[in-house]
């Protein structure tokens, strides 16, 4: 276990300043010399950082929220072919970060790397690579599969705890030698808090497919409704715009109002939980889905009698979607980072991403499938390209329907979930 123990050695190491007393701090205050008369905060760094945020976001929302009516009105595509499209454009997007947190957690460090692509910045060393740590505990693991568990192993997924066991047998014929055969401690339980996070990561996959309704059929419902106010002309894709404001305003009622609040109604004062945020959050986007589903009836009735719908009335279902983005999807990241292994926050957090894009594909992937499977059943189907023709509120009924499910699904996995202690020195 020498090699194992090495290895847990290096990652004891600490900076030398913070383990002795005074005499320490005094030898350290000579080699600096005087103090330095301390300046106000400069705010230049910040302030670069967040005009580069909003030029960037300003572009790739400017794209996006325009994409699926590009498609649509000067590349003629179908309705439900432009609505994958985007979706896709939207996942790949959402997808490559993964890349960066991976150069960055295992080559170049995150300082590095955000020089590099200006992905992302986050403050620690790369310390090896974190998919290969894993798949050396799922490989040593089942070369020692022979082998018994002590009792005072954890008692979860124990097959993966003889991973970081030796027989007498191997330490004897040194067969034990290699990461591929013996793994540390740390790699067993790294990985059993990743296999914990697995279920609550994949319930914002079905999340983030209901999340990109905004950008495809959201907007394509909004360019067969009345998109006059008075003389005022209102592109659909503008109420995304709508959306990026509620979200904020979302954030002051919760930080303001909904957060003080629970401290009234619990005993303790304690506040919601992050993963009870994302349950609001989850439970939200049930509600979005019913009420596109509940305007597209009415809009489609509306039509019958040719009185269009205004395209105002599309504004309750993006603010309860900027709702559950506020309690979910911010929160998303603080629980990813807080509980991933300090040697996976920059994948883990980019993991969080990687449900956007999963959920991306996978819309696109639902509204194809509706698409071709009810036009089977009957011409034109749900999603046709003229859509006083089809049936969209049966499509946004579905996402309704599986929204419920992957809510409940959610509530079963965070109920089970044991947090990770987490120390503020």
């Amino acid at each position: 276990m020498e090699e194992g123990g090495s290895a847990h050695t290096s990652l004891l190491v600490k900076d030398d300043t913070s383990s002795h007393g005074e005499d320490s701090q005094s030898l350290l205050e000579q080699h600096q010399g005087p103090q330095l008369k301390s300046r106000g905060p400069d705010w230049r760094a910040p302030v670069i950082i967040l005009v580069l945020e909003c030029l960037e976001s300003m572009a790739f929302n400017g794209i996006g929220t325009n994409l699926v009516v590009y498609i649509r009105s000067v590349l003629h595509g179908g309705i439900a072919s432009s609505a994958s499209t985007v979706s896709l454009w939207y996942g790949t997007s959402f997808f490559v970060p993964i890349l960066g947190a991976t150069i960055a957690d295992t080559y170049l460090g995150n300082y590095k790397t955000v020089l590099i692509s200006l992905i992302m910045y986050l403050l620690h060393e790369p310390s090896g690579s974190p998919v290969k740590n894993i798949f050396q505990v799922i490989v040593a693991s089942f070369r020692n599969m022979g082998l018994e568990v002590p009792e005072d192993g954890s008692l979860r997924m124990r097959l993966l705890d003889k991973a970081a066991i030796i027989s007498d047998q191997s330490l004897a014929n040194g067969s034990c030698q290699g990461s591929w055969r013996l793994c540390t401690v740390t790699q067993v339980e790294e990985l059993k808090v990743l296999i914990r996070l697995l279920p609550i990561w994949v319930t914002g996959i079905l999340f983030g497919a209901a999340i990109s309704q905004m950008h495809t059929t959201f907007i394509q419902q909004g360019t067969v409704m009345n998109t006059k106010i008075g003389s005022l002309s209102i592109p659909p894709a503008s109420l995304y715009s709508f959306e990026v404001i509620c979200v904020t305003l979302w954030v002051l009622l919760v930080n303001k109002v909904i957060v003080p609040a629970t401290r009234t109604c619990f005993a303790n004062g304690a506040e919601l939980t992050q993963l009870q945020r994302i349950g609001i959050g989850r439970f939200l986007m049930i509600f979005a889905m019913a009420i596109a589903a509940f305007l597209e009836m009415k809009r489609l009735e509306s039509v019958q009698v040719g009185e269009p719908l205004s395209i105002v009335w599309q504004l309750p279902q993006y603010i309860v979607i900027a709702g559950a983005e506020c309690f979910a999807v911010i929160t998303q990241f603080e629980f990813f980072h807080g509980q991933a292994p300090d040697s996976m926050k920059s994948m883990l957090t980019a993991f969080a991403l990687l449900t956007t894009a999963l959920g991306n594909y996978s819309s696109s992937a639902i509204i194809t499938l509706v698409a071709g499977v009810t036009r089977v059943w009957h011409n034109p189907g749900w999603i046709p390209d003229d859509l006083n023709q089809g049936h969209l509120d049966y499509y946004y009924w579905c996402l309704t329907a599986l929204s419920l499910a992957n809510f409940f699904i959610y509530i079963y996995f965070a109920s089970k979930y044991k947090l990770k202690k987490v120390v503020i020195n």
